[in-house]
Order: structure tokens, then sequence, then C-alpha cells
């Protein structure tokens, strides 16, 4: 690659989630990009495996759930590899079940994967960039952040949430030089997304191309996203020419938010 291509050489990448599916492709876009990526994960075994995918990445096991395990994980990738200057929030997972079938329990589970692990990350990391008075925060929500969806109502909950933390933070240091943005990917084909095709034709006993078809046709374009579009989007929200694109709610759905 030119060095007009390595835009992001010397700068600190924080990619949580980036064991597998979405977050290991950015991780990997950014670390082609010239940017030194820290990974973190909760599974010792893709943490493991995406690190040895990715020259010089340093891979650290985080539970983002839990505060006293948040920062000391941000403490160590500083440590690696300086002062933090790009984070992407990638960590999410979902329950389908009726409204009235969601425990208190589940419901919690929810938001402190999708939510309250983005915040504290978000609080990990910021003090860096507001240091070096620049910095990308980049959180990827979903596509039922812009709108309901019947059977996932904590996780459309959680990841509006992500999406309104993003929007007043964005607000709150609109004059500090670090930008704030969410990306709404609708259903995108990683591992998850096979877990979720399982499911569905474990409870519904259809064909699990008929299972696929349902999901299909909430996309306009009817396929399903790649992680590799994600992937661009985040790259170009790391560039210099993306400054005033902040507290934005980007989605990368084939037309089915408009």
């Amino acid at each position: 690659m030119s060095k007009e291509e390595q835009f992001l050489q010397g700068y600190h990448a924080v990619v949580t989630g980036s064991g597998g599916g979405i977050g290991f492709v950015v991780a990997s876009r950014l670390a082609e990009l010239g940017a030194t990526l820290t990974l973190m994960e909760l599974n010792p075994d893709s943490l493991k495996e995406a690190a040895e995918k990715i020259p010089g990445s340093t891979p650290v096991q985080i539970d983002i759930t839990k505060e006293e395990a948040v920062q000391p994980a941000f403490a160590e990738a500083r440590k690696a590899n300086g002062q933090i200057d790009i984070l992407v929030n990638n960590v999410g997972n979902a329950v389908s079940s009726p409204f009235l079938d969601i425990t208190v329990a589940q419901w919690q589970m929810i938001m402190n994967i999708n939510l309250l692990g983005t915040f504290l990350c978000c609080r990990a990391a910021l003090p860096d960039m507001l240091e070096k008075k620049w910095g990308r925060i980049i959180n990827v929500a979903s596509s039922v952040a812009l709108k309901g969806c019947a059977y996932a109502v904590s996780y459309s909950s959680a990841k509006h949430g992500v999406v309104g933390l993003t929007r007043s933070l964005a607000l709150e240091y609109a004059r500090t030089n670090v930008t704030f943005n969410s990306i709404c990917p609708g259903y995108t084909q990683t591992a998850l997304l096979e877990r979720s095709l399982d499911k569905i034709v474990e409870s519904t006993g259809r064909p699990r191309d008929h299972a696929a078809e349902a999901l299909l046709r909430m996309n306009p374009q009817h396929r399903f996203i790649q992680p590799g579009e994600i992937a661009e989007t985040v790259a170009w929200l790391c560039r210099k020419e993306s400054t005033s694109v902040t507290g934005q709610s980007i989605a990368i759905a084939g037309g089915e938010i408009m």
C-alpha cells in the first residue's frame, strides 16, 4: 500500500469483540491501513486465533460488562501500544423471545452486554483522546436501533440506548476533535447469523432456506450485509476528512432503514 493508503500509521485502535465476525474484519482492515491494533475479546481461544491472523496485534481478554475488568484491560492496551486513538465497540448479543417471557435477568444481561459495556469502554478510552485532541469512537449498533423489533425487545431497546449514548457524547464533546458515530447494520453474514438461523429452524421446524428467506425479505436488496462493508465504513469514519461526521447513525442495511 502507498503511504496515503496507510493513513492510520501511528494510530492505536482498540476493537472489542474482535475474535471473529464483524469485529475481526474491522480490526483486519484497520491493520491493513496502518493502525496498531489491540484486539479485545472474552473468548480466549477466539482471541488467540485472531491475534495470530493479524501480525503485530496485541490480544487482551476482557469482560466488557464488568467495570473492574474494563479499566485494567484498557491499561494493558495502553501499556502495549500507547494512548488510544480509535475505539470500535463491537460486542453485542441478542435473545429472541416474546416480551412477556423475558425475565429480568435476561433483560439485564442484554443491557449489560450491548449498552453498559459500550458505556464502560467509551469511558475507559475517551480520556486519551481528549488529551491528544483527536479521536474516533465508533459504536456498532444495529438496524433495530432505528426502529422497533418484535420478539427482540431487549436487544432493540439496548441498541436504541447505544444510539442515544453516541448522539449525546457527540454533543457533549463536539469541540474536542473527537467524533462519535454509530453503525447500524442489518442482518450480516457472520457466525451469529448462522446461529440465529439455527434457532429459527429449531423453534419453528421450517426449512433453513425458508428461514433465511424470511430474514432476506427485510432487506430491499434481498441480500445479507457483508462484514467488509461495515469495515470500510469504520475506516472512512477514521479519516481526517470525516471530522464533521459525528453523532450519526449510519444504516448499512440495503435500504431497510431510510
